[in-house]
Parts: structure tokens; sequence; C-alpha cells
């Protein structure tokens, strides 16, 4: 649709034998595709918001889901990761590349619901730690990493795998599904090795201001 706007209807709209009694509108498939991608961008936005809330009332508290949800940038950011690396690898073997077409941006909101699994693991289990096992904070979540660990790459490993045959596969119809698969495998691979990471992090950043904020308010006496 850029290219039409640029090349075609911009040329028409700037030649002197256009005036100012008509005007240019693309309709029909080209509107239809225009409000579907807007209704994309906020379905994602939305995707959030009902994943955060979700959370929030099956962990009976607001904070820790925001801490999960820390992981959706970083899946967003391999998505893009994966969709550029699909475009190299097509353009090496097919001379072609993959679009970011309604499809592919399908696989963002996709995401969303895939990307929170790894991290919510780890935060239900840090707190069980603390609760069930007594544990300190620290320790809650190092034994959480420890043990969620391996069912994390399990799930991940499986679900990479699956999605492979729709970046990789080529034949009649790939090109449709191919965007999906990339951005869910980039996005999934980016956020499983860095949620190992940040989110373990960013939660004892948590408890430890938890901590000073109860030593500060604390009653005297």
């Amino acid at each position: 649709m850029e290219a039409v706007q640029s090349r075609v209807v911009a040329p028409i709209v700037q030649s002197p034998e256009f005036s100012g009694l008509y005007s240019i509108e693309l309709g029909g498939t080209a509107d239809d595709l225009t409000r579907t991608r807007r209704a994309l961008q906020w379905n994602f936005i939305l995707a959030v918001v009902i994943s955060y809330l979700l959370m929030s009332a099956l962990f009976e508290n607001f904070f820790y889901p925001l801490i999960i949800m820390f992981s959706v940038p970083l899946a967003a950011a391999g998505g893009f990761v994966g969709l550029k690396l699909v475009n190299f690898y097509l353009a090496l073997g097919y001379g072609t590349s993959q679009f970011f077409d309604i499809i592919t941006m399908l696989g963002f909101v996709i995401l969303v619901g895939i990307v929170v699994n790894n991290a919510i693991l780890i935060v239900h289990q840090s707190l069980n730690n603390m609760r069930e096992g007594g544990m300190a904070p620290r320790r809650a979540i190092t034994e959480s990493v420890r043990s969620r660990i391996r069912p994390i790459y399990m799930s991940s490993i499986t679900t990479v795998s699956a999605m492979m045959p729709l970046v990789l596969a080529p034949g009649a119809g790939s090109e449709f599904y191919r965007g999906l698969g990339s951005v869910v495998v980039g996005g999934l691979l980016v956020s499983t090795v860095f949620t190992i990471f940040l989110i373990p992090a960013l939660l004892s950043l948590a408890f430890d201001a938890a901590a000073r904020l109860r030593k500060i308010f604390k009653p005297a006496g």
C-alpha cells in the first residue's frame, strides 16, 4: 500500500492535469487491510492487558504479574530478530523476502500468551519456596530457577522444533505462515534465554525493596 501511495497516487496528484475538483481514495481490499492492521495493533495491547489482569487474579497480587510482563518486550524484540533472520535466509536462497503482513503481526499477539509461561514458573515456584519451605527470598529464587530451568527449556525446545517447519519448509503457501513462525520462534528463543536472568534479578530487587520499605515504615516499639 505504501508503494501504491508513493509510486502511483502521489505522481497523479502532483500532475498538472489533476485539479482540486478530483480526489483519490483507495477502497475495497485496501480498506480491509488497513482496518485489520489497526485492529491487530489494539489486539496486541488488549492481549497484554488481559494477560496481566488474569495473572493478577490468579496471584491475588498486582505486583508479581508486572514482573512477569517484562518477558513480553524481550519476546517482541526476538520476534523482529527472527523476522530479520528469515529475510536474510530467503534473500540468500530464494532472492525473495518475508513482508510484515497481517498474519506475521498475529504472531506477536500469540507470543504474549506463550512467553509469560516461563516467567510464571519462576515466580510461582519462588513464592512457594518462601511460603511453604520457609526459605529466604534469594535462596527461594535460586532454588526456583534450579528446579524449573529443565521444564522451561524442555517446553521451549519442543515448541521451537514444532514451529521450525513453518519457517524453513518450502512449498506452495509457505509464505503465508513463514512470517508467523519466524516471529514465534525468534521471540520464544530470545525470551527463554533472557527470562532465566532477567526475571530472577527483577524479583530479587523487588523483594529487597519490599524489605527496606518494611523497615522504614515499621512502627517504633
